[in-house]
Formats: C-alpha cells, structure tokens, sequence
C-alpha cells in the first residue's frame, strides 16, 4: 500500500528553502527549529537524499534540493490557497440552514421577520421546520432551533433571547356564566382545555407569593398538540386555558380574553436559540443567532405593554 506523501516535510522544506534559514522558516511558519529540522530530516529520510549542504555559517541547497524546492515550493503555495479559500468560505454567511420552531410561533413571529434576514443575506436559504414536538438537533440533523422552554436542555448551547410568561385565561362570557375561580383547587370544577406537548405532561403547576404550591389537572372537552387549536374554544366561552405571552397578549390587549388567578403563577419559560454546539459554529448559523437576538430580545408580546 503506498504511503501518503509527507505533506509537512515537503512544507518544512519548501519554507526552509525560500528563507535559506531553518531558524527563519521556523518563525514564519510558528514552530519551533527542532520541529523543522525532524520534519526535513524526515523527509530526507524517506527520500533518500539529502536536501541542504549546512555548514556552521551557511546553509545551501544540493543539487537534488534545488530541483525539488521549486515543486516544493509550488504544492506549498497550492496548499495555502486551498486553505485561504476554505477558510474565507466557511466564515462568509452562506449555504443552508435548517431551522426547528414551534408551530404557532413559528408561523406568527418567525416568519414575518424571514424577508428581512433574506435581504441581509441572500446567500443563507432556511429549512423551516415548524412543529410543537420537540426534535432531536443532532440526531435529524438540525444546524439550529428555537425553543420555548422552563430549562433548556442540557445537552444543547442555549442563548436566552426573551421571557416568555404564561397565562391561565378565560373569555368574559365563560366567567360570566361559570362564575372565576379564586383558587386553583376551584379548576377542578371548571372546563379546563389541555395541551399535550408540556413538557411534565398536561400538570399545571401554580405557585403564590407565599410559596405555596398547587398541581392542576386540565380536563375538559379538548386537548390538543398545538395551542392555538385552544384559542377558538375559549374565545366562545367553552373553557379555560392556559397560553405562553406571545399568544396571550393580543386577546388580552382587546379584552377577549381575562387573565384569571392573577395571585398565582405558572412557571415562566424563556424564548431560546440553540444549536448542538458552539465550537466551530458556522457563519451561517451565528449571523441567524444574532438577527433573532437583535429582533426578538426586546418583543412586540409583552405584556403589560
């Protein structure tokens, strides 16, 4: 089997060649001298001859030397070319980025805000992949996601972008009818709607100023794997639900929909960017990284506005 050409010598000697100096080639190249002598006499070694005449003052090429620095000198330079223009490739933003979100996030606050970054970058194109289920970045292959969670996971590099709180709402005509619960044990007697991609199932976790703590288990007349599904069922009255601040806000700016339990909390998540590593982390992902931040850090949704 025939051995790879060494590479690193004929570059050892190729720079040694054009400084006329092991010492000089050993600063420009950033090693040491030891190392640039092992790697020429290495590479005498296996060519069989010697390169260099040295003396203690002076140091020239053979006659086998000089006809191997020129093609030496060549692949060198070849090689360096290679690696600028990998290297200039793999900084600039381009290529193919594919991208996880939530799906009604997603759709409301993800996309409208696409037309801008593809202006910015018009050589970044984005696989959006929209969906409440969580993915798997590494396993199927994902450069990046935006996640909607109380802690992000740990296997991930997460950049929090926004708070995002949680509200337990109900329309003005369901409470008018059903009377608002004070407590959150009174849920248990009230047509709650479930959502079936929380994280510790569908438990509604409350917690007051004073530390108590109360478990809640929605049950009414529909549970779904998206949220929004929810929206029109509360919206005529037939239950209450429980929606991230980014939905909430704008049924809660126009009256629509009431914040109820208004003493007590669920757990508030945050909006984050994460990726499957942060080492060697492409242009491409980086500048997205940056653009949801500048977009999304300060948000439309908060409320109270």
């Amino acid at each position: 089997m025939m051995k790879l050409p060494d590479f690193e010598g004929l570059a050892m000697f190729a720079k040694v060649a054009e400084e006329r100096s092991f010492a000089r080639a050993a600063k420009t190249l950033g090693i040491s001298v030891a190392t640039v002598s092992r790697g020429v006499a290495r590479l005498e070694q296996r060519l069989g001859a010697r390169l260099f005449n040295r003396t203690s003052r002076q140091l020239s090429l053979t006659e086998f030397g000089l006809r191997l620095a020129e093609r030496a000198s060549r692949i060198y330079s070849d090689a360096e070319e290679i690696e600028n223009a990998a290297l200039e490739l793999s900084s600039r933003p381009r290529g193919l980025i594919r991208l996880a979100a939530p799906m009604t996030f997603g759709v409301h606050w993800i996309a409208p805000i696409l037309p801008e970054f593809f202006e910015l970058y018009p050589d970044i194109s984005i696989d959006l992949h929209m969906s409440d289920a969580s993915v798997d970045l590494v396993g199927e292959g994902f450069d990046a996601a935006l996640r909607i969670a109380v802690l992000p996971d740990s296997s991930l590099i997460a950049r929090r972008l926004a708070p995002v709180k949680p509200f337990i709402l109900a329309s003005p005509a369901y409470l008018e009818k059903y009377g608002c619960p004070e407590h959150p044990r009174e849920l248990a007697a009230h047509h709650c709607l479930g959502y079936a991609y929380r994280p510790r199932q569908d438990i509604w976790r409350l917690t007051n100023k004073a530390g108590e703590e109360e478990f809640v288990t929605p049950t009414g007349p529909l549970r779904a794997t998206n949220s929004e599904a929810l929206i029109p069922m509360a919206l005529r009255g037939l239950g209450i639900c429980e929606l991230p601040e980014f939905m909430a806000s704008e049924y809660l700016a126009d009256g629509r929909l009431k914040a109820i339990l208004t003493d007590w909390s669920l757990p508030s998540g945050a909006l984050y960017f994460v990726t499957p590593s942060a080492r060697a982390r492409p242009a491409k992902v980086e500048v997205l990284s940056e653009f949801m931040a500048a977009r999304l850090s300060n948000p439309p949704w908060r409320w109270p506005r």
